[in-house]
């Protein structure tokens, strides 16, 4: 079974439009999984899992959107998406990821 984790942090609302967008990519691919929330609290959390932004959407541990050039630490994260630059994935984005890792 695939594992999916959402990681974020307190202060970046765009975490929720992610998580809703991959519950819906999920029902759009018919995945049998949920999504784990990884709430990163710290500088030093970040830097340790190299979160690069939140949201950050791992599959089966591996962060599927990864810049690796991108910093660590507690910030928001944005996505290049067919309609511009957003917050989190699109559905779309989301649907093909998840086609990707099965």
């Amino acid at each position: 079974m695939t594992t999916i984790t959402l990681r974020y942090f307190d202060g970046c609302p765009n975490w929720e439009v992610a998580r809703r967008r991959l519950q819906e990519a999920i029902g759009l691919v018919d995945f049998a999984t949920d999504v784990q929330l990884e709430r990163i609290q710290t500088a030093e959390d970040a830097d340790r899992v190299s979160f690069r932004g939140s949201p950050t959407i791992l599959i089966d541990g591996r962060d599927v959107f990864a810049d690796p050039s991108a910093p660590t630490g507690l910030s928001c994260r944005v996505y290049r998406t067919e309609i511009g630059m957003e917050g989190s994935p699109s559905v779309s984005q989301l649907v093909s990821a998840l086609k990707e890792s099965s």
